[in-house]
C-alpha cells in the first residue's frame, strides 16, 4: 500500500472577508483615487498673542521720525557699567564708565582707561557686610557679579532693606555730593559676588593731574547744584499759601535743548513665487494668499520681539536703570510686584515671559494667595491688584533661568509708552505694512516686498518700570 504526500502545496482554506482569500469591494487606498481630500489651510506654530502689539496706543508718525520733548533735566541718569572675564580675573570695561553720572560725556577715552585699571577686584561671600553704615566714603564699588542689600534704620532703630544692587550697579560716587561725605545705609552680600573698587586718593590723584576729568566734576557739580525737582528737572518756581501782597516768583519752563528722536524701523522681506505654482495649484487655495498670510504673521513676530529687545528703540533696552528694581528673594513675589506696580501711576499692565506668569503664580499659591483674573479683550488673563498680566514670549530669558517683567503706563495723554508706526503708505495690506509687487524674474518666479514699519517710544522716565533677575526655575521638592 502506498501513500502519497504533496509537498509544498498549502490546503485551500477559508480567509476572513472574502471566499479563498478574494477581496470583495473596492479598496480604500484605491478609493481616494477619486475622492476629494478635504484640507487645511497652512498651520504655523510660531504664532503667539503678541499682546504687545495688540494693546500698544499707535501714533501716526507722518514724517517718519518722532521727538520727545521734555522739560529740561539737570540729573543725569545711572547706567550700568560692563566688565570683562578672564578666568577668575574681572576687568572694567573702560568705555561703560560713562554709566557713572559724574563721568556722563567724558570723551577722553585713555583717561577713562586709566581711571579703570586703577579698580581692585574684591570677592565677597553671601552674608558679608562690604560697608557700615556712618563710616566715611573712601572707595566707589562697581558690583561685576551678585546682589547686594542696602540696608537702612528705620525711625525706630531697626534695619531694613532699603534698596537691591546687582550686576553692573555701582555707589560711593555721591561722595561727590554729600557734605559730610559718609556712608547713610550699610552694604551686605546677599549672594556671593565680586566687586571692583576704587579707593577715592586714587580717584583724587588722577584729578590732580588731569584738566579734562576736573572740568567734567566741576560741570556735574555745577548741574547738581541747580534748583530741581526730585526727578532732577529744572524747578519752576511756585508760591502757595501766602497771604496779602506777596511777591510772586516769576518763572519759566526750560525745555531739552537736544530732544531725543525716534527713526521708524522696518522689517522686511521678499517673498517669491513660481509663476506656475501660482497658475496651477491654485485650487481650493489661492498659494500667493497662504504664502503671504504666513509670510506676515512671522513678520509681526519679528516686529514685537524688536519692540522688546531692539537696542537703539526696545523697551526693555531703553528702560532707564532708576526704573530697575531687583527681587529680594529671586523667585517673582507679590512683594516685587507690588514695588514695581508702585513705581508709577496709571500702570495699564504687566508684561511677562510664560514662565515668569508661572513662576509668580507658585509663588502666590505658597502664600495662599489667589489673585482675581482680569477680562482683556473679552478674554480672562491673569491679574494682580487688578492690573492684567499678559504674557509675551519675546522677553528673553537669561542662562535658562532668569527674565524680566515689565510694567507700563501706555499713551500721549498719559505719558506712557507709544507705538511708532505710518499708515498711508504705498501698497499698504495693514496700517503700516505693504505689499509691493516687484515683478517676474527670467525664471518665472513672482517677487512681493514685504515690508512692516515701526517703532516705540517712552515718553516719560517712569512709564515703563523692570523688574530684573526674577527666577523662573522651579525649587526642589
Amino acid at each position: 500500500m502506498t501513500t502519497e504526500t504533496n509537498v509544498g502545496i498549502p490546503a485551500p482554506s477559508a480567509q476572513p472577508g472574502g471566499q479563498n482569500g478574494q477581496q470583495q469591494s473596492l479598496g480604500t487606498a484605491a478609493a481616494r483615487n477619486l475622492a476629494t481630500t478635504t484640507k487645511s489651510a497652512p498651520q504655523m506654530q510660531g504664532i503667539s498673542s503678541r499682546w504687545l502689539l495688540r494693546v500698544l496706543p499707535w501714533v501716526q508718525v507722518s514724517g517718519g521720525t518722532y521727538r520727545v520733548n521734555r522739560r529740561l533735566s539737570y540729573a543725569v541718569g545711572r547706567g550700568r557699567v560692563s566688565f570683562v572675564k578672564t578666568g577668575a580675573d574681572v576687568k572694567v570695561l573702560a568705555p561703560s564708565l560713562r554709566e557713572v553720572p559724574v563721568l556722563r560725556g567724558l570723551e577722553d577715552d585713555a583717561l577713562l582707561a586709566e581711571l579703570a585699571a586703577r579698580f581692585v577686584q574684591r570677592d565677597f561671600r553671601a552674608g558679608e557686610t562690604l560697608v557700615e553704615a556712618g563710616q566715611e566714603i573712601n572707595e566707589v564699588f562697581l558690583i561685576a557679579h551678585g546682589k547686594v542689600n542696602k540696608i537702612g534704620t528705620s525711625k525706630y532703630g531697626e534695619s531694613a532693606i532699603v534698596g537691591v544692587l546687582a550686576d553692573g550697579d555701582h555707589l560711593g560716587d555721591e561722595a561727590l555730593t554729600e557734605a559730610d561725605g559718609v556712608w547713610h545705609y550699610s552694604v551686605k552680600a546677599a549672594t556671593a559676588g565680586t566687586a571692583m573698587a576704587l579707593p577715592w586718593p586714587a580717584f583724587q590723584e588722577l584729578a590732580d593731574r588731569s584738566e579734562a576729568l576736573r572740568t567734567q566734576i566741576l560741570r556735574y557739580l555745577a548741574d547738581a547744584q541747580q534748583p530741581q525737582s526730585k526727578h532732577g528737572e529744572a524747578e519752576i518756581e511756585l508760591s502757595a499759601g501766602h497771604e496779602g501782597e506777596y511777591e510772586l516768583p516769576s518763572t519759566f519752563v526750560d525745555y531739552e535743548v537736544a530732544p531725543r528722536e525716534y527713526e521708524l524701523s522696518v522689517a522686511q522681506t521678499v517673498l517669491q513665487v513660481h509663476s506656475r505654482v501660482a497658475d496651477l495649484y491654485n485650487q481650493p487655495m489661492n498659494q500667493i494668499e497662504q504664502q503671504l498670510k504666513l509670510t506676515i504673521e512671522a513678520l509681526k513676530e519679528r516686529q514685537e520681539h524688536e519692540l522688546i529687545n531692539n537696542p537703539e528703540f526696545g523697551l526693555l533696552q531703553n528702560a532707564e536703570y532708576e526704573q530697575r528694581i531687583q527681587t529680594h528673594h529671586g523667585a517673582p513675589t507679590p512683594d516685587d510686584m507690588d514695588e514695581l506696580l508702585s513705581r508709577r501711576r496709571g500702570t495699564k499692565f504687566f508684561l511677562a515671559h510664560p514662565r515668569a506668569i508661572a513662576a509668580f503664580g507658585r509663588e502666590c499659591s505658597s502664600r495662599g494667595l489667589y489673585p482675581d483674573p482680569v477680562e482683556m479683550e473679552g478674554q480672562r488673563v491673569p491679574g494682580w491688584r487688578g492690573v492684567p498680566i499678559l504674557s509675551c514670549n519675546k522677553i528673553p530669558i537669561v542662562d535658562g533661568h532668569t527674565t524680566s517683567i515689565l510694567a507700563m503706563r501706555t499713551g500721549e495723554d498719559k505719558q506712557g509708552v507709544v507705538g511708532l508706526h505710518q499708515a498711508g503708505i504705498p501698497d499698504e495690506y495693514e496700517p503700516s505694512l505693504s505689499v509691493r509687487f516687484m515683478g517676474i524674474n527670467e525664471k518665472a518666479i513672482i517677487s512681493y516686498l514685504v515690508s512692516a514699519y515701526y517703532s516705540a517710544a517712552i515718553l516719560v522716565p517712569d512709564a515703563i518700570g523692570v523688574l530684573e533677575n526674577v527666577e523662573i526655575a522651579r525649587p526642589r521638592d
